[in-house]
């Protein structure tokens, strides 16, 4: 038989010998029935030793190298390897798929584990950065995902007693991990002194936060939360594998190959030693082990499985064996008995026998093995080795014959002859040697014809010939046993092959793929008896050949299990098994092979349920038995949907081309027309490439689509009403189940489906994501709640949909032909199918994949084409039409009849309660019994059956029909031709709608005085249309020819058509007859026109740059227009009509004079005074403007004026019709646009009377009417336009605060650089000099004095151990918004400052805080929904920033959301149900993003604006609307399933509103919007138009608005200076009518308010200037409830000597005074300068400030008076200390100074010495405990002492050492060199500061940590403990008296935070 099909036999695979113990671990469970599972190579094996049984999972492509079982223990999930690896989870009783986990990881996956319900699943990767990834593995879906870790994760599990809770291992690292919202956070585990930071291998989760795990070294280490608290060593003796944890306690198994138990508390029970046992042998590793009761699994890393009894473990039973590593190439068949012989690198020969599935001898072998044979007695073995060496073994007890080495090189191949007297040896040096063998293996002859290595040998039947095959492809054939090359091709013709292994012959042709001349097939071997032949690839792929097969690309069956390559294959003796062997898996497979007559039995084996196709992809020559391609079908499969430019990349081409054109005219262009459009009739119907997109609604309206419009049609009232959210072509329609939503799909570079209500026609769920080029098919679900698409891709993806959620269920490549139709079934929602061309399979749905099998179609049918497909009565009857024109019947998967049922394809079918009908290419409807039996009753669609009252028509009988819907008592129908019918069900046909055929559209012209207009098409025909409400085709003409043009007359009784070939012809214009034709020209006729007035002249030009001009009178020829070097585009005439103006294709616009076509020069700026009786040109100044910024990409196709001359009407290549004002002079032109067509718009005319806009679609074949709305007729109705392309060139306004936080560049904490310039080297870089005197041992020397004087002398001294945040001050106001709100009816208010959330007490001042953010806070939003009570959101900066989600009340983190969008979030907000949460990234495009907070499910994502966006907040009433506000730019958005969809604020309802600058907003009832602008002004939206302005309702800009839920009063806030009348905070009515406005007492200049909240009677306020303040709603008094620093960084701080006060001067030129017991601001001093350092005097009755400009002041305290001041220097004062006997004052500099003043000559301050000769500007300042030295820490890391007062330099390291110091507050110093930090290469620690009990140090660095060390702390790098909380750079830190508290400033935050000190208990 023909090689053109597959065989119909099959392999079944029966027994695989092997376990894979190489490079895996924790592989081997018993599952609940007590079999065991494993894999090996590409396969899933369950083994059962009770019945010696194997099932097997094949869903996997590649090497599965992970499993984990399921709590339960039936399921069990696998991971592979490969460029796109996926998980399967599947039912080990079943083997059935269950779920798929795909499209997240790369390279492969490692490690697998179930959680402790076995809901979750978590993975690890192989790709670099070893992803570890957490799944909902019944929905496929993924939760988290976050990089493991940098080297490689060897063993990952669930912490089974705490939830979320994960720990992972690998290279020298152990991590602990926990899983919120959707951030997974590992913490590093810390090995201490207790172990060695090592490799940990496998790890096991117990109580009490107890982890065990197994290092490299053997010992098991034991954690405690993170911390190594102790460590089992020499628990084996060499690395631990496997760790498995059972009821009873522990197993480990290791490299030495023991077994260890272990009870719950780790406390040893038993030992096993594997390699002391009866089967054990040196060397054997335990790679995987599995405890269940008394039976314990092992498994090996040389492929075996031991059970061990626990009361026998000396005698484990050995359950499965197999090769171990190195690659497996040797099998040979025994002749007569069923075993085989298997021989490997790892240098053993194993015989299996086929029959019990076993092993039953192996012998060892000095070399690796690489090919064997035994003769034909069956007695001997020989095999041929790596080395070049020859051993023949005797069967029967192994023992050697003869070894024999004769060649250098690996021997490859080896045979015995037939007839057993000869040993063919093929060996890698091209060489074959022929020993005798009675001889002792003589060697007697050698073939030497071959230039390669020998691959493969067969002998003749005779054994007289041999033939070879080598490396180069070449076969030779040799006389034996000499030798002797035979190359007369006759003599080998008549020879019968004994065996065929050869992969190259004629009989073998067909296993090489048709075009392909790759070496890629290993084996080969043929069964004579069943004309059968297996293959083995390269590919892990056994294939089925008939044999022999002559023709290159022969069909097969293909079976995969094999991983990489299959090295060899072989029959067994009786062809009842098929041999295959796998190189590097080193497994053995066993195929039962099923001969065709069997096959009728054993339907069971049907398809194989796989995710790869285990059929064979067919090659071409499988169409020989198919029939034609139909016509229809044919021409479709040719269509592609593929666009050079999709809509989607037109806003990036627009970037690129304003980046060339930045220097186009800046001059205030003119405004959009006034005049609109609105669509108003659409002829046409998508039927040339589409089906069953045709249906009736609810209401029994009709829907369908037409180019890039979705239609609803009104048969009652012939109206129409359009969905025009799609912006290209739509290529399919389905509908709901109920009957009032529809879905479309259409084309696009990332291609949408839209699911939109048939009533309010607005979209409910976009879907996009997933497909490409286009979505060609979609079906919902029997429950409406999914939806399946396909793409049109080239694998035709299909997926699955939730699509109210917009959630990508599953998918999967469909089929590399193309798909028409998918449908689901009605009664499962998890099955489908799809069908097309020469495909139709069956899909069930698992996890995020989806798995398909073929349908069978066995003996009764042919893999046809289907065309159409529904399901039938019961869940597994399904129907399908062909193209053929039978209707095929399948029961499950399985074709179980055919019938006919049309001539010609069968297009469409419908299935109905009791029956079906089908419609077909040969235009008959067919009504149908409910299986198929007789077919009820036929329609033919002719002409002679239409009713009256039809809207036109028919072109043709019996046009193929393509949609077929029922309902409402009629058939609807829709034609191929682009006719819509309704059939009543007793015959009379009414057709309703119709366009133009398939072929493009291009002539269009409007009637002179009738409502009418006619097209010409390239489908050959010329329609007339009415234009007025009846809509409808009045006439229709077929030509012999396509026409691209027609025209009017001016009388309107004659219509001139311009045909394709050249010729034209003028008909009557109410009959269509000829009057008249002409034919001069061969090209297309691409214009005609009749002059005006009397039409005396007609004008017709055409592609061969010519103008004809004819006298209509007298039919003659009268004048030619030459000139043109292009193709004519479009000619207008003058009003005179002794004009022409021409454009051609090379954008000429050229002049000619009629009749004669002399050719004429106009200057440019005469064209417009002239006056033209049409204009249609496109060229020339008048239209400049109408060219888009991208005319590269674009082209202008057509334009129209209106008759008023007021409007210009264009269609482009884009399919958008634009109107411009006339004339559009100046470049980019202002426009409105509308999208309904779909590629590109060829035509556009206004009517008579400029009421309609009639445009024709070129591709789309369909005609629109829209109607024109003048501005006074226009009910200020939005209109469906989009503004224009150039965003408008004025600014948005003006403002310092707006502009500083649009350019604000947030520093990232972990890269912040020193805030000081310092240079130099650092302290712990620095040699040390060696001290000058080392002491001898015993010295009389007086002991070293105290480093410090102490003040709690006497006492016993604690150290401090820990620090916690107590107090605040501060408020992040002044680049941030919106972020002061109340809690708790107003008792409590919540803000942010640097990294921490406060919690703040109104009545107490009492703050408690939020401290898990690791970097700054940018925003804060409080959820308003009651049942989310307290719950807080904040975003932060970061590169890749997160969202914490927290109660505000116990500071529990409730959800992480891991962003993606870079450098910060700036805008956060909670939707009306307080489920969603809205983010605004500081990412360029300004993402916005919607996430469902609780499960951290990110659900929409869409770039937001290319300029800042301040703010976006949800509706209050909403949970899918929400506006965004920034930077020239109001945005109103809608959340469709996954999709965002945008309008923006359009202003062109109001004279003269131009789009600001928006800063806050605010919503009101009934739609309303408020936005806040720069300008102070506060804009009115309603929807998405605006509608007034509340002028002026700031002074300056309004920063901040807010929405009273309950009374829906708004608050605003903006920047105003405190007058009479006006307020920074006004409260108004619910319509923003009437104001109240409010006072801020606070003393500034001008107020500028950012947040405002309002709650009971109160409002609070937060202020630019760091405080927050309440006003009373009633009185408006105001209460200040925090203050804080406006600008910093701080820098000063000073503490009372013996009060808890403390001082801080910051730069914005004021020094406060702070009480801590209190928690509040006693006091502020204005200096008028920036204030930098402050001290107390030893007494605390003087404060010396040191300020910016080099000036200090000394105060004092108790009367605020100035004491003294003076300015000695010009630059900033660093630091100023007061001697501890207060007669000194030291004042340092950044002028390297340092100046002493003698404080006890009073208010003078004369300078009385200075230090000399310090190197750079100094840091800080100390004085000693006697006041006689200063220690000064300078800018380039130098300490220098100097004596007081003489400023004389000390240098004697012993005389400094012997200093006792009064405070320390140096950042230098061998006491400090610990502070310093490994990683500061750019960032420094800034300032330190001693205890007064002089043994605690803390410290303050520019990466914002407050850290904490002993002191002293001489060695490098020393311990300590750090807290986080302010943000880059803490500038200052001091301990207050009695080392109570520590008070740190901070650079960027300009806040003040006090710590408490814990101090380590007596």
């Amino acid at each position: 038989m023909a090689a053109r099909s597959a065989p119909s036999c099959h392999l079944r695979l029966e027994w695989v010998y092997g376990y894979r113990g190489h490079q895996c671990r924790n592989n081997l469970y018993y599952t609940a029935a007590k079999e065991i599972v494993y894999f090996v190579a590409g396969v899933g094996v369950v083994y059962s030793p009770r019945e010696h049984r194997q099932k097997f999972y094949r869903g996997h492509s590649d090497d599965i190298i992970s499993l984990a079982l399921h709590p339960e223990r039936v399921l069990v999930a696998t991971g592979q390897v490969g460029k796109e690896p996926y998980i399967c989870v599947w039912d080990s009783y079943t083997v059935q798929t269950i779920s798929v986990l795909k499209d997240v990881h790369t390279h492969g996956i490692a490690c697998l584990a179930f959680d402790l319900d076995g809901q979750r699943l978590v993975s690890v990767g192989l790709d670099s950065k070893n992803a570890v990834c957490i799944w909902d593995w019944k929905k496929g879906k993924m939760l988290s995902m976050a990089p493991g870790h940098t080297d490689r994760i060897f063993d990952i599990s669930w912490d089974l007693y705490q939830p979320n809770r994960l720990v992972s291992c690998g290279v020298k690292h152990i991590k602990f991990w926990s899983l919120c919202g959707n951030a997974l956070t590992p913490k590093r585990g810390v090995f201490g002194k207790t172990g060695d930071l090592q490799t940990i291998l496998c790890l096991a989760c117990a109580r009490d936060e107890l982890t065990y795990s197994g290092a490299l070294n053997g010992d098991i280490y034991v954690w405690k939360g993170i911390n190594l608290i102790r460590t089992i060593q020499g628990a084996h003796t060499a690395g631990i594998f496997s760790m498995n944890s059972s009821e009873e306690g522990f197993a480990t198994g290791g490299r030495d190959g023991c077994i260890r138990l272990w009870d719950l508390t780790f406390k040893p029970i038993t030992v096993i030693d594997l390699r002391e046992t009866d089967q054990g042998y040196k060397g054997l590793s335990v790679r995987s082990v599995c405890w269940r009761g008394d039976h314990i699994l092992v498994g090996t890393q040389d492929s075996e499985i031991f059970e061990i009894v626990v009361h026998e473990r000396k005698k484990p039973f050995l359950i499965m064996q197999g090769h171990c590593e190195g690659e497996l190439w040797a099998l040979a068949i025994h002749p007569t008995k069923p075993l085989a012989v298997t021989g490997s690198d790892d240098r053993s020969v194993r015989i299996w026998s086929l029959v019990d599935h076993a092993l039953i001898a192996r012998c060892n072998m000095e070399e690796p093995i690489r090919c064997a044979a035994v003769n034909v007695d069956g007695i001997h073995l020989a095999l041929g080795k790596k080395d070049g060496s020859l051993t023949v073994l005797r069967v029967r007890d192994m023992t050697e014959v003869v070894h024999i080495k004769d060649r250098k090189e690996a021997i490859h191949e080896i045979k015995y002859s037939p007839d057993g007297t000869y040993l063919a040896v093929g060996c890698n040096d091209s060489s074959v040697d022929i020993y005798g063998v009675a001889q002792r293996y003589k060697k007697i002859g050698e073939c030497v014809g071959s230039l390669s290595f020998i691959t493969h040998l067969d002998w003749s039947s005779d054994s007289r010939y041999l033939q070879t095959n080598d490396g180069d492809g070449r076969r030779l054939f040799y006389r034996m046993p000499g030798g002797k090359e035979v190359t007369n091709k006759e003599e080998i013709k008549g020879v019968h092959w004994a065996s065929w292994t050869c992969v190259s012959g004629l009989e073998v042709n067909g296993i090489w793929p048709k075009y392909s001349d790759i070496n890629d097939i290993n084996s080969v071997d043929g069964n004579y008896i069943g004309q059968v032949l297996v293959t083995a690839d390269d590919y892990g792929i056994v294939k089925l050949f008939r044999y022999p097969c002559l023709k290159k690309g022969a069909k097969f069956k293909k079976y995969i299990g094999h991983s990489a390559h299959v090295t060899n294959v072989r029959w067994s003796h009786d062809y009842q098994w098929v041999i295959s062997i796998g190189g590097a898996d080193h497994s053995v497979f066993q195929w039962k092979f099923i001969p065709e007559r069997k096959l009728k039995d054993a339907l069971h084996i049907a398809p194989q349920e796989s995710l790869v196709d285990s059929n064979s992809d067919e090659s071409d020559s499988d169409l020989s038995d198919v029939p034609e391609l139909d016509s229809e079908i044919e021409q479709e499969t040719q269509l592609t949907y593929r666009r050079q430019v999709y809509k989607e990349d037109l806003p990036q081409l627009k970037e690129q081309y304003k980046e060339k054109q930045k220097s186009g005219t800046s001059k205030r262009k003119q405004r959009a027309p006034e005049n609109s459009i609105r669509l108003h009739f659409v002829h046409g119907y998508r039927g040339y490439d589409c089906r069953s997109n045709l249906f009736y609604t609810q209401i029994g309206e009709i829907v369908y689509h037409v180019a890039a419009v979705g239609v609803i049609y009104n048969r009652q009232q012939n109206t129409q009403r359009f969905y025009l959210g799609h912006d290209d072509d739509i290529l399919c329609l389905a509908i709901h189940p109920l009957k009032d939503y529809v879905a479309t799909g259409q084309v696009g570079r990332d291609p949408s489906v839209h699911i939109w209500d048939t009533e309010t026609i607005k979209p409910l769920s976009i879907l996009k994501g997933h497909h490409q080029c286009g979505v060609c098919a979609v079906d919902f679900s029997a429950d409406g709640k999914r939806l399946a698409s396909v793409g049109i891709d080239d694998g035709h993806t299909v997926v699955l949909w939730d699509w109210k959620k917009g959630e990508k269920l599953s998918i999967t490549r469909g089929s590399k032909d193309k798909i028409f139709v998918v449908k689901m079934n009605p009664c499962v929602p998890d099955k489908l199918i799809t069908a097309g061309i020469k495909h139709m399979k069956f899909w069930r749905r698992a996890g995020g994949g989806l798995i398909g099998r073929k349908g069978y179609v066995g003996t009764l049918g042919r893999n046809d084409t289907m065309m159409c497909a529904v399901y039938g009565w019961t869940e597994e009857m399904a129907f399908s039409g062909t193209s053929t024109g039978d209707v095929y019947i399948w029961r499950d998967v399985f074709l179980v009849k055919t019938v006919k049922a049309h001539d010609g394809p069968v297009f469409s079918m419908h299935a109905l309660e009791k029956g079906f009908v089908t419609g077909g290419k040969d235009g008959m409807v067919a009504l149908w019994d409910d299986s198929f039996e007789r077919c009820l009753k036929t329609y033919a669609i002719k002409r002679a059956a239409l009713a009256p009252g039809s809207k036109g028509l028919l072109l043709e009988d019996n046009p193929s029909i393509r949609a077929i819907s029922l309902g409402h008592g009629h058939i609807l129908v829709g034609t191929k031709n682009g006719e819509i019918l309704e059939v009543d069900k007793s015959g009379p046909i009414t057709l309703l709608v119709q366009g133009h055929m398939e072929g493009e559209v291009w002539g269009l012209a409007t009637h002179p005085y009738l409502p009418i207009c006619a097209t010409v098409s390239d489908d050959k025909t010329l329609r007339i249309w009415d234009l007025s409400p009846s809509h409808c085709m009045l006439a229709v003409r077929k030509l012999k020819k396509g026409g691209r043009c027609c025209c009017f007359s001016p009388d309107g009784k004659a219509l001139a058509v311009g045909l394709c070939d050249g010729s034209f012809l003028m008909a009557n214009a109410d009959t269509l007859e000829d009057l008249v034709s002409f034919h001069h020209r061969k090209d297309i006729i691409s214009d005609i026109r009749f002059s005006p007035g009397s039409g005396k002249y007609l004008a017709v030009a055409s592609h061969d740059s010519f103008i004809d001009i004819y006298n209509v009178m007298s039919s003659k020829r009268v004048g030619i227009c030459k000139g043109a070097t292009s193709y004519i585009t479009h000619i207008d005439w003058d009003i005179r009509g002794k004009l022409l103006q021409v454009n051609t294709g090379a954008k000429e616009q050229l002049f000619f004079e009629a009749p004669r076509g002399k050719r004429q020069t106009i200057p440019s700026a005469e064209v417009e005074k002239i006056g033209w009786a049409s204009w249609t040109s496109v060229l020339g100044l008048c239209c400049e403007g109408i060219w888009p910024v991208i005319g590269e990409v674009t082209d202008v196709t057509a334009s129209c004026l209106s008759s008023d001359k007021m409007v210009l009407a264009t269609g482009d290549d884009m399919g958008f019709v634009k109107l411009f004002r006339y004339p559009a002079k100046g470049k980019f032109g202002k426009f409105k646009r509308y999208v309904a067509h779909s590629a590109h718009v060829t035509n556009v005319r206004w009517t008579y009377d400029d009421s309609m806009l009639v445009t024709l679609g070129g591709a789309d074949m369909s005609l629109m009417v829209w109607t024109n709305e003048m501005e006074s007729y226009r009910e200020k109705k939005p209109c469906d336009s989009e503004e224009s392309d150039v965003d408008s060139e004025e600014d948005g306004g003006y403002d310092s605060d707006v502009t500083r936080e649009n350019e604000m560049s947030y520093t990232i904490r972990a890269l912040s650089t020193n805030i000081r310039p310092m240079f130099g080297t650092k302290p712990h870089l620095q040699q040390k000099e060696p001290s000058v005197d080392e002491r001898p041992p015993v010295s009389r020397a007086p002991p070293q004095p105290e480093k410090l004087q102490t003040n709690n002398v006497g006492k016993k001294k604690r150290p401090i151990e820990d620090l916690v945040l107590e107090l605040v001050f501060g408020y992040r106001g002044r680049d941030c918004r919106n972020n002061v709100h109340y809690l708790n009816d107003g008792d409590d208010i919540i803000y942010h400052t640097a990294s921490i959330g406060i919690l703040h007490n109104v009545a107490t001042g009492a703050q408690s805080f939020y401290q898990e953010h690791n970097d700054d806070i940018l925003c804060l939003t409080v959820n308003q929904h009651p049942k989310f009570i307290n719950i807080v959101a904040t975003g932060q900066v970061a590169t890749a920033p997160s969202i914490h989600i927290w109660d505000a009340i116990n500071k529990q983190t409730l959800s992480i959301l891991r962003c993606y969008h870079s450098k910060g979030v700036c805008s956060v907000s909670f939707s009306a149900t307080g489920k969603l949460l809205l983010s605004v990234g500081l990412d360029p495009e300004h993402t916005i993003t919607i996430w469902r907070w609780q499960e951290g499910a990110k659900i929409a994502s869409k770039a937001g604006h290319n300029q800042r966006i301040f703010v976006a907040e949800f509706r209050p009433d909403s949970d899918s609307q929400f506006v965004s506000v920034g930077v020239k730019h109001v945005k109103f958005w809608t959340l469709a399933g996954r999709a965002l969809l945008s309008k923006k604020g359009l202003l062109s309802a109001l004279e003269d509103a131009r789009m600001q600058t928006m800063l806050a907003v605010a919503f009101g009832a009934n739609n309303l919007t408020f936005t806040g602008t720069i300008s102070g002004d506060v804009c009115v939206w309603k929807d998405h138009i605006l509608c007034r302005v509340v002028a002026r309702a700031h002074n300056g800009p309004v920063f901040a608005m807010y929405t009273t839920l309950r009374d829906g009063l708004i608050v605003t806030g903006g920047k105003e200076r405190p007058s009479k009348e006006g307020g920074a905070v006004k409260l108004w009515d619910q319509e923003l009518r009437r104001c109240r406005a409010f006072r801020l007492e606070t003393g500034q200049a001008t107020d500028c308010v950012r947040s405002v909240c309002r709650g009971k009677g109160k409002i609070l306020v937060g202020t630019k200037n760091a405080e927050i303040i309440e006003v009373g709603e009633k009185n408006a008094a105001c209460n200040i409830l925090v203050n804080g620093h406006v600008d910093g960084p701080i820098w000063g701080l000073a503490t009372h000597p013996s009060r808890d006060f403390f001082l801080s001067a910051a730069e914005d030129g004021t020094v406060i005074l702070w009480d801590i017991a209190d928690k509040k601001m006693l006091n502020k001093v204005n200096l008028g300068h920036a204030a930098h350092t402050v001290c107390y005097s030893p007494e605390g009755d003087m404060v010396a400030i040191g300020m910016k400009n080099g000036e200090f002041i000394i105060l004092l305290v108790s009367s605020l008076k100035i004491w003294g001041k003076k300015r000695d220097r010009r630059c900033a004062i660093h630091d100023i200390r007061f001697s501890p006997d207060s007669q000194f004052l030291a004042v340092g500099s950044s002028e390297n100074s340092v100046d002493f003043y003698d404080l006890s000559l009073g208010p003078t301050l004369n300078r009385i010495s200075y230090c000399r000769d310090i190197p750079s500007f100094v840091i800080q300042m100390d004085f000693s405990a006697d006041s006689r030295y200063l220690q000064v820490s300078t800018g380039c890391y130098k300490r220098h002492v100097y004596e007081v007062p003489s400023g004389r330099h000390l240098m004697d390291p012993a005389a400094i050492d012997r200093i006792t110091w009064a405070t320390w507050t140096s950042i230098l110093g061998n006491e400090v060199l610990g502070i310093w930090s490994r990683h500061a290469e750019k960032a420094d620690v800034n300032c330190a500061c001693v205890s007064h009990s002089g043994i605690s140090l803390v410290t303050g660095d520019d990466f914002g940590m407050v850290k904490l060390f002993d002191f002293p702390c001489p060695e490098k790098f020393a311990k300590h403990k750090r807290f986080l909380g302010h943000s880059p750079h803490v500038t200052n830190i001091r301990f207050t008296s009695g080392d109570r508290h520590v008070i740190s400033a901070g650079g960027d935050d300009c806040s003040l935070f006090v710590w408490r000190c814990v101090h380590t208990p007596h």
